[in-house]
Parts: C-alpha cells; sequence; structure tokens
C-alpha cells in the first residue's frame, strides 16, 4: 500500500504529544526534520513538548538532540523524584520499624547463636561453643539491663515518630508560605502534610535554563526572571517571524482553577483572527486563549513549566494573569493534560493547517500476547497510567486527523519501555538490557526517518520528481 500524498505547498503542522521523557524523543525527531528540510509553518505542542515547539519555532530545536542539549542534562536524573520531605519522613518510618522489630530479631540472633554453639559442641569443638554461649549471654545483659533496651528503644521510637512528623509539617508550612494563592484548603490537615507525592523542580529548571540559553542570543548578561524571558522569546519570533527557521507556535495547558484546557500562541495576523473566533458551545473564547503577542507574553513560561507539572503526581504551576486579560490578575494553577493532543489538533485546523504531522513516544496498543510485568514501585505505576492515557489519546487525535485534514502523518516507535519518569533509563525485559534517554531521542530520529522522510517526503519527490 502506498503511502499517503505530501504536499510542501499545503500548510503544515506539527504536533508533539507526551509528557517526561517525551520530550527525549521529540528532540531526535525535530533534528531529523530539520536535516531533511521538510517544511513547517506551525509546531504545537503540550506536556513535555512544550520546550521542543518553543525551540523549533526559532531555528532552534535541532540542538536539543545533541550532547549538551538539555534532554541529556545530570540533572535530569532529579526529575520527577519523591519530595524531599517525603523520603525523609520514610527514612524515619524505617528507622522506627527497625526499633520496633529489635526485640524479635535479638530472639532470632539467640537462635542462631544457641544452633551455632550446639554445632560446634557436635564437630567437639567445646572451647567454641562455651564462647558463643557466654558471649551472647553478656551481650543480652548488656541489652536488657537499663536503660539499653527496656528504656532507649521506646525512647528512640517516639522520638522516630516525632521526627517523621516535624518534617511533615515543616515541609508542609513551607509549601503554604510559598503558595502565592491566600486561599484556603479545603480538608483535613494531614492532606496538606502529604501533599504532591512527586517533585517537579526538575525537569522545570533545566528547561527553563533552556529556554533563555536560546533567546539570550550573544548578548550575555544576568539571567532574566520567567515573565522577561518569556517577554523576550515572544519579541524573538515575532520580529523574526516568515524567515527560514522560524515557525508559528500553539501550546496548550489545563487550567485547574478555571476547569479549561488553555492555548496560547504566536501567530500570523491571518492565523490570529482565526484563532481569535468563538467556538461552538466554548462559552468565551477570551477565556481559554493566550495571544502571547499582547500583555499575556510573559506567560510563556508559566505554560512551559505547567506543562511539566502532571495532575495529582505533582504540585500545578502556579500563573497570575495579567490584569489586562480576561481573568483580570486572577492567580491560577496550571498542569499538563495527557489528552491534550486532540484539543490542540482542533486548533491547528481552525487556524488553517490542512496537513498534520503526529509525534508521540507511545508505541501503539498492545494486542494479544503483547503483556509485560507491571512495575511495583508506585512512581512507576503512575508512569504506567499517564503513558497508557497518552497512548489512547494519541490514537484519538490521529484518527481525528485522518477524517479532518487533506494529509495526516504519524511518527511513533514501534517499541519504546522508557516511561514519562525514566530518566535514568530502565531495564527492558523486551531486549534484555537497559535503555537511556539518549537512545531514545536517537529512535526519535531515526523513527521520523523510516516513517516519514523516507517513505514520504523523499517518495513522493520521486514520484513527483
Amino acid at each position: 500500500m502506498a503511502p499517503p500524498a505530501y504536499s510542501p505547498r499545503l500548510r503544515t503542522g506539527l504536533l508533539l504529544c507526551g509528557a517526561g521523557t517525551a520530550g527525549a524523543y521529540h528532540a531526535g525527531v525535530i533534528r531529523a526534520l530539520t536535516e531533511a528540510g521538510v517544511k513547517i509553518d506551525l509546531v504545537a505542542a503540550h506536556g513535555a513538548g512544550v520546550l521542543t515547539a518553543l525551540c523549533a519555532a526559532v531555528d532552534g530545536g535541532a540542538g536539543l538532540a545533541d550532547p549538551g542539549g538539555p534532554w541529556t542534562r545530570s540533572a535530569l536524573g532529579r526529575a520527577y523524584r519523591w519530595r524531599p520531605a517525603l523520603r525523609l519522613a520514610a527514612a524515619g518510618l524505617f528507622v522506627v520499624l527497625l526499633l520496633l522489630v529489635s526485640p524479635g530479631v535479638i530472639l532470632v540472633l539467640a537462635g542462631v547463636a544457641y544452633a551455632a554453639s550446639l554445632l560446634a559442641a557436635l564437630v567437639n569443638l567445646p572451647g567454641a561453643s562455651e564462647w558463643l554461649v557466654q558471649t551472647y549471654g553478656r551481650a543480652l545483659e548488656v541489652l536488657f539491663s537499663p536503660p539499653i533496651m527496656p528504656a532507649m528503644v521506646p525512647r528512640g521510637m517516639v522520638l522516630g515518630l516525632l521526627v517523621v512528623a516535624g518534617v511533615l509539617v515543616t515541609a508542609a508550612a513551607r509549601a503554604a508560605w510559598l503558595e502565592p494563592s491566600r486561599r484556603r484548603f479545603r480538608g483535613a490537615f494531614w492532606w496538606r502534610l502529604i501533599g504532591a507525592p512527586l517533585a517537579a523542580d526538575e525537569p522545570g529548571a533545566t528547561m527553563l535554563d533552556a529556554l533563555w540559553r536560546l533567546v539570550r542570543g550573544a548578548s550575555g548578561g544576568s539571567r532574566l526572571g520567567p515573565t522577561d524571558i518569556g517577554r523576550r522569546y515572544v519579541d524573538l519570533l515575532v520580529e523574526n517571524l516568515g524567515q527560514p527557521g522560524f515557525r508559528e507556535v500553539l501550546l496548550g495547558v489545563h487550567d485547574l482553577d478555571a476547569k479549561r484546557d488553555l492555548v496560547g500562541g504566536v501567530l500570523t495576523p491571518d492565523a490570529r483572527a482565526a484563532f481569535g473566533a468563538r467556538r461552538a458551545g466554548s462559552g468565551p473564547r477570551e477565556a481559554e486563549i493566550l495571544d502571547f503577542t499582547g500583555a499575556q507574553a510573559g506567560l510563556v513560561v508559566d505554560v512551559l513549566l505547567g506543562g511539566l507539572r502532571l495532575p495529582v503526581a505533582t504540585a500545578p504551576h502556579a500563573a497570575t494573569f495579567p490584569a489586562e486579560s480576561y481573568w483580570r490578575g486572577e492567580l491560577h494553577h496550571l498542569c499538563d493534560r495527557p489528552d491534550l493532543a486532540g484539543r490542540l489538533l482542533d486548533e491547528m485546523i481552525g487556524v488553517g493547517v490542512a496537513q498534520v504531522i503526529l509525534v508521540g513516544p507511545s508505541p501503539s496498543p498492545s494486542g494479544p500476547h503483547g503483556l509485560r510485568s507491571r512495575p511495583a514501585d508506585l512512581r512507576s505505576r503512575i508512569g504506567a497510567v499517564v503513558r497508557s492515557v497518552e497512548t489512547a489519546a494519541f490514537d484519538e487525535a490521529w484518527a481525528r486527523a485522518l477524517a479532518a485534514v487533506e494529509g495526516a502523518f504519524a511518527v511513533r516507535p514501534v517499541h519504546n519501555p522508557i516511561g514519562p519518569f525514566d530518566f535514568g533509563g530502565v531495564y527492558d525485559e523486551a531486549s534484555d538490557r537497559r535503555c537511556s534517554t539518549v537512545e531514545l531521542a536517537q529512535q526519535g530520529y531515526d523513527d521520523a526517518y523510516r516513517q516519514f522522510i523516507e517513505p514520504v517526503v523523499a517518495g513522493g519527490r520521486e514520484r513527483h520528481g
């Protein structure tokens, strides 16, 4: 069966889907598309693809997959780890548990010592047998004489529990102090103590640093604040839009407070007019769109950081809207939504995109006899849920694209064992080896050539050449 036709004359959009390590796969695909000279008019993304889209829109996407690129930095080994307070609390509870079972451990050691002394007596080593019994007897006298076991163990357990409670209370108080919103929280206080299980300082810090390196240029100087970085990025794109390598951009994120998907963009004047038009049944259009070319330019970084936050698993990103916007200076909380791909596709079609390339790190849904071992740890189980939802969302967006645009093309791996949180790599039982995000970037590069550039772009040139 011949691949679908591709025409460089059609308005072409690139849609990047996926969270976490998906950014490494996107980086490899962008490098291949740039190298092959594929014409792209608009880049849209959510989640981990936001940075890739921002870089690709200003002719900076090819370097994302380089050895010094953001997706290969060692700092990402700390991405989406358990919050420090929860790690300290878990360590404290482990010490308390050890103290709790210490009497039982001593009894087990007593049995071992008795068995060892009996064995020594059987092999005619009476001296060794007598020494074992006497040594263990003296140890028991020391341990069970005040103030060791009877007094110190209960005190140690109480102290450990107090330390655990102190760590959680301190972390909750710090989170409340740093929270920009002064709204009260509903629910019991202990839910504030637990909070979101995963920290999102990384990859947020690495991605923001990569964006700053992109927009600061040769001027150098001290690093600007997030809002100013966003404004400088918009200025760079607006000044060069229409030049080779510079493209329109659309970014999606979910607003938890407004219960809406927000879509922001830098578009040409004609596309911007279509972007601002009211969608049927959506309510006030200005409530859900962000025109980065106006007063909302500073929200670019907020969308980037919000896209790296996952529902429930991480705390959302707090963003303050400009006073001139529809939300009148309100502070809202942003996060990614794994099935934002469909919404972004609708927005792309609304601004005239007739040809779409969908990119995602999720393989096609498995068939019979395709089951693999289930992860046991909670962090990996959350990642498995995210990947499952992403796969379903990608397939729905793909079906929608096939029916709605003139040309729809997909780039996705046949097999990808690396979950959204596996920045340090993961063991792949299917190939019996360990895979890394560097390999994932290379896989994206290879997939782009095998699935799109060679059969579609190059094949179409040969047919029409």
